[in-house]
């Protein structure tokens, strides 16, 4: 801990901090004055005591004040004069003032129902994820220690390729896997190479808001296209924005409407891009959790040269691990790689190959099924409770994929309620609405119902439904 010394009261030195635990009496000393100086304690041109004066105050050698002078002045913070002395250099600037942090609303950690994005990861995964971990920086090769590939851990990127042969339809060479920290990091990575500021981008209507702002923060121009039944509307785009270099799509599982994007709109999608030369990036976004039929095929396995494939562990596993990858087109790899060679080279290798174990013995499987069951009736038991508190006021859309559930004013109540609600249950729910580029009036709430206890979910779902009824009755037309 700091001590603060007092010199005698004769001296004008005033007195500064030394840091005890600093084994070393020399960088101690020297580390006090420091601080003194650069705070503005000992002023430009303020004489210092001699070694031996201050040597005597201390109670320390001469020869570690000596040592903690000579470090001031190789730091430019003191000067020695011949035959005068030892000063505080006269050039310094203004000692700075320590700032507080600005008040920003960003969030960390845990989170209460309903934030997306949340999951639950089993203990004895982790346990494996770490012992995995371990053995990986215990057993480093030289190359494991070095730079190594841009483009991260080659057993990491078979891993993810064998993965996508077997669950998506994506036949693709580990050489054409990036790993990146998640999509969004991945998306500006690809957005940076293959796109110039300024292009026009078709974005989803309503949409995931993340990627919208990464890639207007990238200097593209979004053009919001509408979304039906049947996904983006291609004709739509076509009309309202014909030269868009790219279009950011989630055509398996779409956010927040949760509408699988039917073939002959992925054709279409095809041919657009084709004939413009566009980009189609595809954000398979919570395609592993579906809870009844086969996985669908991603649009990446039916155009591998025009699709780029944005995948993440964020979901499968848990959002801390900041691991995610991307599928590049083969045409786009060396533009994709010299950007990441610039600015940003890879996420750690250690736990890349742990991850990548995991893979290969099933432990990732096993924790995805555990995590499959655990959120499927997590979102039953939400709408359930849901529909039974609110007495169908609210209408829930039970999701076939997914880790979030749009639930809806029943129809006949006045505009505005979703907002309402919220705020009198006080939920972390983000509202459809806020989803939209273009328009403000679309009603329901947006309910992520994945990696809560099942006591905080069924309180949650509760005190919405309760609030939904009380409100309801002063909301009708």
């Amino acid at each position: 801990m700091p001590t603060t010394f007092h010199p005698r009261q004769e001296s004008a030195f005033p007195p500064i901090e030394l840091d005890g635990s600093i084994r070393n009496q020399s960088l101690r000393v020297h580390s006090g004055l420091r601080a003194a100086i650069v705070d503005g304690l000992l002023p430009p041109g303020s004489r210092l005591p001699s070694s031996r004066e201050l040597s005597s105050q201390l109670g320390i050698s001469r020869n570690m004040i000596v040592a903690a002078y000579e470090h001031l002045v190789n730091d430019g913070l003191i000067e020695a004069r011949h035959g005068s002395g030892t000063y505080v250099s006269s050039s310094l600037p203004t000692p700075p003032s320590i700032a507080a942090a600005p008040d920003i609303a960003l969030t960390f950690g845990g989170r209460p129902p309903f934030a997306l994005g949340q999951t639950h990861v089993e203990p004895a995964f982790l346990a494996r994820l770490a012992a995995a971990t371990r053995r990986h920086i215990a057993e480093a090769s030289a190359d494991d220690l070095a730079y190594g590939d841009p483009r991260g851990s080659l057993h990491l990127r078979r891993q993810i390729a064998d993965f996508l042969a077997v669950n998506r339809g994506i036949r693709c060479d580990p050489g054409c896997v990036v790993i990146v920290s998640g999509t969004q990091h991945g998306l500006r990575l690809c957005v940076d190479a293959l796109l110039e500021p300024g292009d026009w981008a078709w974005v989803e209507e309503p949409g995931y808001g993340a990627s919208r702002s990464t890639l207007t923060a990238a200097g593209m121009r979004p053009v919001p296209v509408p979304v039906d039944g049947a996904g983006i509307d291609v004709a739509a785009g076509t009309a309202r924005n014909p030269r868009a270099k790219a279009a950011y799509v989630t055509p398996s599982h779409q956010f927040p409407t949760g509408v699988k994007m039917a073939m002959d709109r992925r054709v279409a999608l095809i041919e657009w891009a084709e004939a413009a030369g566009a980009w189609i990036f595809e954000d398979d976004y919570d395609s592993e959790f579906r809870y009844s039929g086969p996985p669908l095929t991603a649009l990446a396995g039916l155009a591998p040269d025009r699709v780029v494939y944005l995948g993440t562990c964020a979901k499968t596993l848990f959002p801390g691990l900041r691991l995610g990858y991307v599928v590049v087109p083969p045409g786009a790899l060396e533009r994709v790689l010299t950007r990441r060679a610039a600015f940003d080279r890879f996420m750690p290798v250690f736990l890349q190959n742990a991850v990548a174990d995991l893979l290969a013995d099933g432990s990732v499987a096993s924790q995805l099924r555990k995590s499959q069951r655990r959120y499927r009736a997590a979102r039953d038991q939400l709408a359930e409770i849901v529909s039974a508190t609110s007495r169908g006021t609210l209408c829930p859309d039970i999701p076939e994929q997914g880790l979030h559930m749009i639930v809806r004013p029943r129809d006949g109540l006045a505009p505005g309620l979703s907002q309402v609600i919220r705020a009198e249950a006080k939920i972390d729910a983000v509202l459809l609405c806020e989803t939209f580029m273009q328009r403000s009036d679309a009603e329901g709430l947006i309910l992520g119902f994945s990696g809560y206890e099942t006591g905080a979910l069924r309180a949650a779902a509760a005190r919405l439904g309760t609030a939904a009824l009380k409100l309801a009755t002063g909301f009708g037309r």
